[in-house]
């Protein structure tokens, strides 16, 4: 299950509550292919939410186009998009009167299943995914880490092809941030989809993609493409010592501080 992602000449503009225009993105191109896991990192402000609400239809280009679909045949229409995609915030937003079982089928009881048999779809990815046994525990009783397995399960069950995941361990600790990019590495190798990873982690993104892009300061512009060049899944132990993966981190963030120094040159 996979689709491409497209997208060309993207600017986005906003305007402030002061009234001033804000352009978050501006002239930005990015195709990820069928079944990558593409991540995307930059400094904050910098429009990586707003490229995900683009993609997923939640928001449209002022200017350019963003397709999701089949290779060359990817649809520009919002509502096509969105059927296409699922967005993971960076908050779990579980519902805290539901168990961690109805909190992860809450997406199939949105597209009409009824929820006896939403709960039973959902069951068996609890197994699979190491939350066996909790399926009945209410949110407040999950450690950070299982809330966060609880709602990517919710992500992956109405089977969309393309997973758009925003920040999605950022409010964990460093331990614990760690296994949930072993265990996501894992998972995405079993549930495999196109993915676009937003991160402010350099070596998250490293280590979770086939492929990294690194956006510039407002207004966002893909100012690097890195290629990863390590099959996925990855063990983290090693991936964190591997020298291909140290040279890459080191021309993002030479990426990271060129695009902040020339953004910084030009502010009035």
């Amino acid at each position: 299950m996979s689709a491409e992602v497209a997208l060309s000449g993207v600017a986005r503009r906003y305007e402030s509550r002061r009234g001033s225009a804000v352009v978050a993105l501006d002239g930005l191109g990015l195709t990820v292919r069928p079944g990558e896991v593409l991540g995307v990192v930059g400094p904050s402000g910098c429009g990586k939410s707003t490229l995900l609400e683009l993609i997923a239809g939640l928001q449209e280009p002022d200017d350019g186009t963003v397709a999701v679909g089949e290779t060359d045949r990817g649809s520009t229409d919002a509502a096509t998009r969105l059927a296409a995609c699922t967005l993971m915030p960076q908050r779990d937003l579980l519902l805290p009167w539901r168990d961690a079982l109805g909190n992860a089928s809450l997406a199939l009881e949105a597209k009409g299943v009824g929820a006896r048999a939403a709960r039973a779809q959902a069951a068996p990815l609890f197994e699979r995914f190491g939350l066996a046994e909790f399926e009945g525990a209410r949110p407040a009783a999950l450690s950070g880490g299982m809330r966060q397995r609880v709602a990517f399960i919710r992500t992956l069950l109405p089977g969309r092809p393309v997973l758009l995941l925003d920040e999605p361990f950022a409010a964990l600790d460093a331990i614990t941030r760690a296994e949930m990019q072993q265990w996501l590495a894992d998972a995405l190798a079993e549930e495999p989809r196109t993915v676009v990873l937003v991160t402010h982690d350099v070596e998250e993104a490293l280590f979770l993609s086939d492929r990294v892009a690194v956006l510039s300061p407002r207004p966002g512009r893909v100012v690097a493409e890195l290629d990863v060049p390590l099959r996925r899944p990855r063990d983290r132990r090693d991936a964190v010592i591997d020298p291909a993966l140290a040279q890459l981190r080191a021309e993002a963030l030479a990426a990271l501080d060129a695009s902040a120094t020339l953004s910084a040159e030009r502010r009035p």
